[in-house]
C-alpha cells in the first residue's frame, strides 16, 4: 500500500472519530443525557482510537524502515517525498481537531460528574433528615418555609 493510500484509510478513521465526537457533544448538550446512547458512543470511540493507534503504529514501523526518522519531521519529509503532504497536512489537522473536541467533551463530562455529586451529597446528607413525617407531608425546618427551594 502506497503511503497516499495509507494515509487517506487513517484520514477515513479519523474522520470517522471525530463523528463520534460530534454525537457525543449533541449527547452531552441534550437536556437528558440518554446513558445507553453515551455507552455506546463512548465504546465506539474506544474502538475507533485503537484502530487509529493500530494505523499510526504500521505507519511509523513502515517509515522507519525506509529511513525516515521517528519524528514529525520525518513524517513530513516522507509525505512530501510521496507526493502527498497536502493530505497529511489535512490529516494533521483533522486530528487537532478531534482533540479539541475530546477534550471540550471531557470538560463537559467533569462538569456533569461534578453537578451530579454534589446532588448526590445533598440527597445523602438530606436522608438523615426525615424529610416526610408518619403523614406523608413534608416536614418543615423550624415551621417556616425557605423561600429558597
Amino acid at each position: 500500500m502506497s503511503l497516499h493510500q495509507f494515509l487517506q484509510q487513517h484520514r477515513q478513521r479519523v474522520e470517522h472519530l471525530t463523528q463520534l465526537l460530534y454525537d457525543e457533544r449533541t449527547e452531552l448538550s441534550a437536556g437528558t443525557v440518554d446513558g445507553g446512547r453515551l455507552t455506546d458512543i463512548a465504546r465506539r470511540k474506544q474502538e475507533s482510537l485503537h484502530q487509529l493507534n493500530d494505523l499510526e503504529q504500521q505507519r511509523r514501523t513502515a517509515l522507519q524502515r525506509l529511513g525516515y526518522t521517528n519524528d514529525r519531521q520525518g513524517d513530513e519529509q516522507a509525505a512530501r517525498e510521496a507526493g502527498c503532504l497536502p493530505l497529511w497536512q489535512d490529516l494533521i489537522a483533522l486530528a487537532g481537531e478531534a482533540e479539541r473536541l475530546n477534550r471540550a467533551n471531557g470538560t463537559v463530562i467533569n462538569i456533569r460528574a461534578e453537578s451530579n455529586q454534589r446532588l448526590l451529597n445533598a440527597l445523602q446528607e438530606a436522608k438523615g433528615k426525615g424529610l416526610y413525617g408518619p403523614d406523608g407531608r413534608a416536614r418543615v425546618p423550624n415551621g417556616k418555609i425557605d423561600s429558597r427551594a
